[in-house]
């Protein structure tokens, strides 16, 4: 009897002409396009390929396996289920196919064109793999096959004059070594050898079909031997029947076959269900991507692979049915139980069906490894994997991957050796399954991110229909085997994540961009500002950068404090655009973003040109940032004359700083102007001292930030911060230190801790402290009082005022009576007018230095950066400079420091 086990064939994308599709480059395919053109039809190039993939051996050797368990009614609502599964990834396939030529891959190229690199290159490889398997899969089932009908087995006398061949594992392994050379060969000279075949094979699987319907008609009743089965244990119990008829068409015998009767099965004893039934039904109705894989030899690639490919699944469901259903009313139940090549009994002709099995599972196989072959091909050339796969770029001189062939030859003999089908049968169904659902995925992705150039002439889809195909197949997956699944699915994202990081930026791009601009978009109109609560507050920081040479350090604490919140990098170009021929922006925006990506820090970049730096701020103040997400707060450089550190170009510099992946890589060329130091250390360029503006317009800047109620910041000495160095060398717990000021030293008549801008250093110095690499870090709160005042009351106030606050920090009272008689004795007899908006114009020299002096004292051990309070400039803009050169004695040599004035509240002690 001529016997194949219940799961020892898999569907797959046997197409008989895949090869052609995926045989040529996309250089090759251009110049290809010239010197011959598209003649496939719809019905050569589509449907044929099609056909041949659903059919092959499941039309003959499944049919009765599926009735015979199920009965009619499941039998049918199985198909009906499958088909509606495979038909919602056939209107994804229709969609994309139709939205651009393909070219070499198939799947591969759909997935990774619409997906980007790490999806199309993770499945690509699982597609490889589902091919080479599928190979192997078909040429063990025709070794089955062959040595069923012509094995003879060890200490057994032949039943008939056929049995020749011997027969055990290493025969079959010979067998299928052989078959395999001979499909190695045809894929070596050429697969248009193969192509010109494909419509005699068409042909063939045709004929037999044909002759398998007239035989129902033309076949009298008869009894059928059915093949030995394992006898029953201890010989008790009936014994399984060795007869069954065929009945021609009856009435009782559909009556018989209606409802489900799940036995055991005789080829591997094992009891079947719904879901091991179904499982292996469904393995015959893939395939489906064969005509769309065939797109650039298509006459009219937009009409055809729709309708082909449509045409091509209707047709096979319609077989599907009319078999299920003449089986059904011919057939025993038994006969359909113990018999699966009961086909060849009833066959007007018997050897004609073995002929059909024959032919369409060497057509599969040789499909299969041509497939493979291409599909490595095509991973190579995108390079996705780097030298690994170079040499299967290589072609021979009519463009041959011969190298691509040798190393799927090579993994399919590798497979050959695990001689079980049904292993395999799980592993390849659920491959293909996977790469179905990426399609669907592609599809949907590319609907949901509503791109303009999406445009597919096939628009019967919605997302709808493709959210179904994901499920289905996921559902499919998981019923045929959960642990080949799981294990499936995490061999895809391990494989994805291996690309993500180590292949090259493609030029394909990404779907992920275009569906988080969809999705930002959304939401960010969904962001209301006018439902803002304090409770929510964040910083969201525009940090002015004059020249990131020497701004790494700030940058790189700014990156710290922002909390999750907006960070914009600000830089304004002094110019005129209508001098200029273009705009000198647009050159430079991706120095600053290898920057950003070089630096590891989540920043926007945001350039304007101005005839000034204070108009540029300006700019950037009213139009950085979009709907709710806008800046907050403002940090700009200090005014001073300190020597520029360019931290991009001296590695002892950059590497203390910049955290780097790999010490070995190169650093990216920035094109950032250089530092011009002259003999003297100080800063060569334009304007007062070599810079772009003078003090006057630096102090207007502040006052213009606080007019548009921003927070304001100014950071001193940064560029002696280097992150890296500094979180390093504190490794125990309190060893880093952060120092808050939070009194306006300028006006010691007035030593407030608890308004507005007090409250807002707080704050800043808690998100600082929050950030995971200075969790650490200690806050040191410093509590500056006189003597007459109540030192343990101020200091038990402002304790009370932390634990409200939540806020872990330790608090110093440092008296300061003596500094505080400088400022007064400065005062005389004079009267003090309390102008707006300070008294700050009339501190001394002496009483700053001696601040100063009082902040340094209190630097056991020293702090890694420290909070000061930052006032108001003074209302009268010639006093800009005074109040400039008064914030420079302030803060003199403190090291890291940062000036803050704040202007909204942003602390509250409610839940």
């Amino acid at each position: 009897k001529f016997v194949v086990a219940n799961s020892s064939f898999a569907m797959s994308e046997r197409t008989p002409l895949l090869h052609y599709r995926l045989s040529t480059s996309v250089n090759e395919r251009k110049s290809a396009h010239h010197s011959r053109p598209k003649k496939l039809s719809t019905f050569f190039g589509v449907v044929i390929p099609t056909l041949l993939s659903m059919f092959s051996v499941v039309v003959f050797l499944r049919i009765g396996f599926v009735v015979g368990q199920c009965g009619l009614y499941q039998a049918i609502a199985m198909f009906l289920v499958a088909y509606f599964i495979i038909s919602m990834t056939v209107l994804s396939v229709c969609a994309i196919s139709t939205n651009g030529a393909l070219d070499a891959g198939g799947a591969y190229y759909m997935i990774s064109r619409a997906l980007g690199p790490e999806f199309g290159g993770s499945l690509g490889v699982m597609f490889f793999l589902a091919n080479v398997c599928s190979s192997a899969l078909y040429i063990l089932g025709l070794v089955e096959a062959i040595v069923a009908t012509f094995g003879l087995p060890e200490g057994i006398h032949p039943a008939g004059s056929l049995q020749v061949l011997p027969a055990g594992y290493w025969w079959s392994l010979l067998y299928a070594t052989g078959i395999l050379l001979l499909c190695l060969l045809v894929c070596l000279v050429g697969a248009e050898i193969y192509a010109k075949a494909s419509f005699i094979i068409f042909l063939v699987v045709m004929l037999v079909l044909a002759t398998i319907f007239i035989s129902f008609f033309a076949v009298r009743p008869r009894t059928i031997l059915l093949p030995a089965a394992p006898p029953i244990l201890n010989g008790t119990g009936p014994q399984p029947p060795t007869m069954a008829n065929f009945t021609g068409f009856k009435l009782n015998t559909l009556l018989g076959n209606l409802d489900a009767d799940y036995a055991v099965d005789y080829t591997t004893g094992t009891m079947m269900s719904f879901a091991t039934v179904f499982a292996v039904m469904f393995n015959g109705c893939t395939g489906i991507m064969a005509g769309s894989n065939m797109s650039g030899d298509l006459k009219n690639p937009s009409y055809s692979i729709p309708r082909g490919t449509i045409t091509a699944v209707i047709f096979t469901f319609i077989i599907y049915n009319l078999l299920s259903l003449m089986v059904a009313c011919s057939c025993d139940r038994i006969l359909l139980q113990r018999d699966y090549s009961f086909l060849r009994d009833i066959n007007v002709w018997n050897p004609l069906v073995t002929v059909g099995v024959y032919s369409s599972t060497m057509s599969a196989a040789m499909s299969n490894l041509i497939g493979a072959s291409r599909i490595l091909y095509a991973l190579a050339r995108d390079d996705l994997f780097g030298t690994v796969l170079s040499p299967a770029k290589k072609t021979s001189g009519n463009g041959n991957p011969w190298v691509s062939v040798l190393l799927s030859w090579f993994l399919v003999q590798l497979v050959l050796f695990t001689g079980k089908l049904n292993t395999i049968a799980s592993i390849v169904t659920i491959f293909f399954l996977l790469v179905y659902a990426a399609v669907d995925l592609a599809c949907l992705a590319l609907e949901w991110a509503s791109a303009p150039n999406f445009r597919p002439t096939f628009r019967y889809f919605t997302w709808h229909t493709c959210v179904l195909g994901i499920v289905g197949c996921a559902v499919m997956m998981f019923l045929i085997n959960s642990i080949y699944a799981s294990a499936s699915i995490a061999f895809m994202l391990l494989l994805l994540l291996l690309i993500h990081y180590l292949s090259p930026t493609s030029s394909w791009g990404y779907i992920s961009q275009a569906l988080i601009f969809h999705q930002v978009r959304k939401y960010l109109l969904m962001l209301d500002v006018r439902k803002d609560h304090v409770k929510f507050w964040r910083p969201q920081v525009l940090l002015m950068v004059s020249n990131p040479r020497s701004s790494v350090g700030l940058i790189t604490f700014i990156n710290d404090i922002k909390k999750s919140g907006l960070y914009v990098l600000g830089h304004v170009q002094l110019g005129d655009l209508d001098t200029l021929p273009s705009d000198p922006l647009q050159c430079r925006y991706d120095s600053w973003l290898s920057l950003v990506d070089h630096l590891n820090i989540k920043a926007f970049v945001n350039l304007t040109l101005a005839d000034s730096v204070r108009h540029g701020v300006q700019h950037l103040l009213f139009i950085s940032g979009l709907g709710g997400m806008r800046p907050n707060t403002l940090v700009l450089g200090f005014y001073d004359d300190c020597t520029p550190k360019d931290k991009l170009t001296d590695p002892a510099l950059a590497d203390a700083t910049v955290p780097t992946q790999d010490p070995e890589d190169e650093r990216p060329p920035y094109h950032f102007p250089a530092l011009r130091v002259s003999i003297d250390g100080k800063e060569e360029g334009n304007g007062e001292n070599g810079k772009v503006m003078g003090p006057q317009e630096y102090v207007a800047v502040i006052a213009d930030a606080m007019k548009m109620m921003k927070n304001v910041a100014l950071a001193r000495y940064f560029h002696q911060f280097d992150r890296a160095s500094t979180i390093s060398s504190s490794p125990g717990k309190g060893a880093l230190y952060v120092d808050v000021w939070p009194v306006n030293l300028l006006r010691p008549d007035s030593s407030s801790y608890v308004d507005t801008c007090s409250l807002f250093l707080l704050q800043l110095a808690c998100v600082l402290n929050m950030v995971r690499a200075w969790r650490h870090a200690r806050l040191r709160l410093f509590l500056c009082v006189e003597e007459g005042r109540s030192l343990r009351g101020s200091e038990g106030k402002l304790g009370q005022l932390l634990k409200e606050l939540r806020i872990k920090a330790n608090v110093y009272t440092v008296p300061w009576d003596q500094q505080v008689a400088l400022h007064w004795q400065r005062q005389g007899d004079a009267d003090y007018v309390n102008s707006f908006p300070s008294n700050a114009t009339r501190l001394s020299d002496e009483y700053l230095s001696a601040v100063n002096r009082l902040i340094l004292e209190q630097a056991h051990p020293p702090p890694a950066v420290r909070f000061l309070y930052l006032p108001r400039p003074p209302a009268d803009t010639r006093r800009y400079t005074a109040y400039l050169r008064q914030l420079e004695l302030l803060t003199k040599d403190l090291g890291p420091t940062l000036l803050i004035h704040g202007v909204t509240p942003v602390l509250t002690t409610d839940l």
